[in-house]
């Protein structure tokens, strides 16, 4: 199958939507940043190419000056609450968490506080009181006590639960593959969930489709298949891009 191929029921797909009148909503929610590297240098650039607005999840205990200063004049970029030191607290045998019950709700809570002070110094305007937590797992029980920090958005993985207790924003398609070689996913696999979520919302699009993303680890498959899916998103009619601060003041 060739690359050209592979993207033909993205565009059939979104070719439905437009003969509808219908325009399917997409951001881009990139996890793990800290500071200024090639890696960062390349998403910043692809995304600013694109034209498509990119949101960061930025660890607030590792960032400093040097990103503030790199995103400084980066207009297509916000950023985001992404836990406070990305620390692994669960047991061996659990899956790994930060915002788990392994602490004390205030601990918890007292180390958000401190990460939306850092990044509201370091990053202004473009900061959105949105929280992300690393391994998108988050104690239950800290939901409710969210909001008195000014966080009313949680962003996740996976499709939005119907009673939770605040705002989601959630992403659904993760490029890369955790298992295995680690690398980015084949395309034609992601070409399908990205069709799936489509499909799923031509009815019903009050969720937009978010794309996960990690810099740090891109391979060149995964490089590709995010360039690929700004060329063919930008060129179609029936896509937007929206940006974190226009998603959660809608």
């Amino acid at each position: 199958m060739t690359a050209h191929d592979i993207w033909a029921p993205l565009r059939a797909e979104l070719d439905r939507w437009q003969v509808a009148g219908k325009t399917a909503r997409f951001w881009l929610r990139d996890d793990d940043a800290s500071e200024p590297t090639p890696a960062l240098d390349k998403l910043i650039g692809l995304t600013a190419d694109a034209g498509t607005p990119l949101t960061l999840a930025v660890i607030p205990a590792h960032a400093g000056a040097a990103l503030a200063a790199r995103l400084t004049d980066e207009a297509h970029v916000l950023v985001v609450l992404h836990g406070w030191s990305h620390t692994n607290y669960a047991r061996y045998d659990e899956k790994k968490q930060e915002l788990g019950a392994h602490r004390a709700p205030d601990v918890v809570l007292g180390e958000l506080k401190d990460g939306i002070s850092v990044l509201q110094r370091l990053f202004g305007s473009k900061f959105v009181l949105m929280l992300v937590p690393p391994w998108n797992r988050i104690n239950g029980e800290l939901l409710a006590r969210l909001p008195a920090l000014g966080l009313n958005v949680l962003s996740v993985y996976g499709p939005a639960m119907a009673a939770s207790p605040i705002r989601l924003l959630n992403t659904h398609v993760d490029i890369m593959n955790w298992h295995g070689e680690r690398g980015g996913r084949p395309h034609d696999e992601l070409v399908a969930d990205i069709v799936a979520a489509l499909q799923a919302r031509f009815d019903d699009d009050a969720e937009p489709i978010g794309i996960l993303t990690h810099h740090l680890v891109h391979d060149a498959t995964a490089w590709a298949f995010l360039s690929n899916l700004l060329t063919e998103t930008n060129a179609h009619a029936a896509v937007t891009w929206k940006s974190a601060a226009a998603l959660t003041e809608a």
